[in-house]
């Protein structure tokens, strides 16, 4: 134990000198108070331990107790004091940051061990005295009937004394003596409590082996037991005691008595109930919560063999708005009325209605037959938000997204059913809401590798999991390579290389994609600069490299700024950077989307318009777009793939790559995979293309080779 000020062993002392001083004004002991503090202080040592000790040793909390009578504290009060005490401090000193309810149960048990081992100890030692006694008569007879006497009136005082129920009975079970605190425990008479057998006490709510436990005992097969137990008490209510029962043999060890020392924990138990409901059931609706609808789920889930569950999960939609414009009373009351709509929907055996938190809800069917009774509730749960609720003067029309889940028990666990509901009332929300889906495992696991695939980006930036890969970009007049565009890869540990269509979408919605952007563009400027030094120096025109630009880095303030630092440090002028935006990017765009990109355009940086062709194209709109390139899309050139060509392909891409090149913007050509497309796009006067004709995307040594076998011819 730490000795630091209040560490445990401060706080084990504490307990010790309370316990002393409580003690030592009953003690017949010839010590100073501080001695027989030292002397107490093992036991509290000992009384820590089994506090906090794994399994419940009751021997050891006995001999605890019998310490006590060895240590002379035989007074009636001892005992009481004793329990006092450690029933107060015992758990605030030791117990640390343990679960308390479970601290305190233990406490209990230790107190009726320590006073079943205290009881024993002093008859005993009252027997031992008694044999002295006897022994002494051969020599002084009245000194022997005096110290009897007081042996006897010593017990007497304890048993009369003692804080907690005592009786003593037969082995047949007739009880022949009750002290005070058990009458009144019980609210009877000495005679009426006498006149009953301890067979008579019997409650509906005995645990099964009570019983079982006591026949082992009044047959001298074990010493002692300890449950907890029920008494019916004669106004109609019950009474709850922590009961150990010990076996007293006669001199020569036959059995002979039974006693029973009982703790009235009625008004703790009423208390833990009322604590249980509480930390179960939601303060505001008064529903279960979500502590015990995953006790309900796991149960059902565990119920065996040809046993169903069906889950409804719910989410009001619109929540948030009222919540926001009427104010959280409002929003309170408006939950309190959904609540008891949806208690009135189950209905059935088996049913539960809960509130996870929130506006989230849950409703649970269990049984042989829920492939029905689940769709059955999740009707009802959708027609109880029907009828407007009534807030402050106001007709509110609520509605909700249902995500349903169905199945036999033993297949999953309770939190692999609920992510299912959640993910499929999320698909039903994504749809409009006001709807209910069915929980499809496809849709499961594409929703959990996207949640894991979103949970992992940020690490995996941070180990290095992303690569880049190029495709070449070629001048279609003379088949020269021009230039790169940098495609980003992730490396995952699992699912292995993801493109970017698997991730960047979450990037953008996590705000990832700026980080991730601003590492692609400087590894994309540093290859370029890598490609210059290798393919002629210098005084060679750099190889342009194409960095697509998500939208969400185009409202970043730092953009501008960050693109010159990467270009600065790399040594590498604006025009070996072309940044490609998607034509969805801008349109609409006002002037202060459009000034960050105005701004690099001037510095020299291209800008290429990608996808052209997708959207909603407005040609008009290119005057008032810093662009520089066009990017048709691939759809544009499928059907060039085939000889002829079709007609109507050809005329539009010639007629936009007229329209481009009146505005002085080069066109670029994706998706280009045969000889004949690559030559008709030539024919119309495309600019350069890229795609499988040429190279797949690949590692920055293929376009090295690529274009260092053109600059030698």
């Amino acid at each position: 134990m730490s000795a630091e000020p209040d560490g445990p062993e401060d706080r084990l002392r504490r307990l010790t000198t309370i316990w002393s001083r409580a003690l030592y004004p009953v003690t017949s002991t010839s010590l100073t108070r501080a001695e027989f503090e030292g002397q107490l202080l093992p036991l509290a040592y000992r009384l820590s331990d089994l506090l906090r000790a794994r399994n419940f040793d009751a021997e050891a909390a006995r001999a605890v107790g019998a310490a006590l009578v060895e240590a002379h504290c035989t007074d009636p009060e001892a005992l009481s004091r004793t329990l006092d005490c450690v029933d107060a401090y015992l758990v605030l000193y030791c117990g640390g940051d343990g679960p308390q309810d479970e601290l305190r149960m233990r406490s209990s048990r230790l107190q009726h061990a320590m006073a079943a081992g205290y009881a024993h100890a002093l008859r005993r030692r009252t027997l031992a005295e008694q044999e002295s006694i006897a022994q002494a008569a051969l020599r002084a007879q009245g000194v022997v009937a005096q110290a009897l006497h007081a042996s006897e009136a010593r017990f007497r005082a304890v048993f009369e004394g003692a804080a907690i129920g005592i009786g003593i009975a037969d082995l047949d079970g007739h009880i022949l003596q009750v002290n005070e605190a058990l009458l009144r425990m019980f609210g009877l008479t000495q005679q009426a409590l006498r006149s009953r057998r301890v067979q008579d006490w019997t409650h509906p709510d005995d645990a099964p082996q009570t019983w079982r436990l006591y026949d082992e005992l009044v047959r001298g097969e074990r010493e002692h037991y300890h449950v907890e137990k029920a008494f019916n008490r004669p106004d109609g209510t019950v009474l709850w005691t922590n009961l150990t029962v010990s076996l007293l043999r006669d001199a020569d060890g036959r059995p002979q008595y039974q006693l029973a020392l009982m703790e009235d924990t009625t008004e703790r138990r009423l208390l833990h109930l009322r604590l249980r409901y509480e930390a179960t059931h939601d303060a505001l609706t008064g529903l279960p919560n979500r502590t015990l609808f995953f006790e309900r789920l796991e149960k059902a889930l565990a119920a065996g063999k040809d046993q169903r569950f069906g889950l409804c999960y719910l989410d009001l939609d619109g929540f948030k708005t009222i919540n926001d414009s009427l104010g959280h009373a409002a929003g309170d009351r408006l939950l309190v009325e959904v609540a008891d709509r949806l208690q009135s929907c189950a209905t059935a055996p088996g049913e539960m209605v809960a509130r996870l938190g929130g506006d989230e809800f849950v409703a649970l069917t269990t049984g042989p037959g829920t492939e029905r009774t689940v769709d059955e509730l999740a009707e009802r749960i959708m027609n109880a938000l029907v009828t407007p609720i009534s807030i402050d003067g106001r007709d509110l029309l609520v509605r909700g997204s249902l995500g349903i889940v169905e199945g036999p028990a033993g297949e999953r666990t309770a939190a692999e059913v609920l992510r299912s509901a959640d993910i499929t009332m999320y698909r039903a929300k994504s749809a409009g809401g006001n709807r209910s889906e069915l929980a499809d495992p496809e849709a499961d696991a594409r929703a959990i590798t996207r949640h894991g695939l979103t949970t992992a980006l940020p690490t995996a930036l941070e180990r290095g999991e992303f690569f880049i890969e190029y495709q070449p970009l070629v001048h279609l007049g003379d088949g020269s390579v021009r230039g790169a565009e940098a495609l980003v890869r992730w490396l995952h540990p699992q699912h292995g290389v993801l493109g970017p269509d698997r991730f960047i979408p979450l990037a953008e919605h996590t705000g990832l994609i700026v980080p991730l952007g601003r590492w692609v563009l400087e590894e994309s400027i540093r290859q370029a600069r890598a490609w210059r030094e290798r393919h002629g120096g210098q005084d060679a025109g750099p190889l342009r490299i194409n960095v697509n630009l998500s939208p969400c880095q185009l409202s970043h303030p730092g953009l501008v700024q960050d693109t010159v630092d990467i270009l600065e440090r790399a040594g590498v002028t604006p025009d070996a950077l072309c940044l490609e935006v998607t034509e969805s990017a801008l349109i609409g765009a006002d002037d202060d989307l459009l000034k960050p990109l105005r701004r690099l355009a001037e510095m020299g940086v291209d800008i290429a318009l990608d996808d052209f062709g997708t959207g909603y194209s407005n040609l008009a709109n290119l005057r008032r777009l810093p662009v520089s390139v066009l990017k048709l899309d691939r759809s544009f050139t499928q059907g060039m793939q085939q000889f002829p060509a079709d007609p109507v392909d050809l005329k539009i891409v010639e007629g936009i790559v007229s329209l481009a090149h009146s505005l002085d913007l080069a066109v670029t050509v994706e998706g280009v995979e045969t000889g004949a497309q690559a030559e008709q796009l030539r024919v119309l006067g495309c600019d350069t293309a890229q795609g499988w004709y040429y190279a797949r995307p690949g590692p920055p040594e293929r376009l090295h080779d690529l274009a260092l076998a053109d600059a030698t011819g």
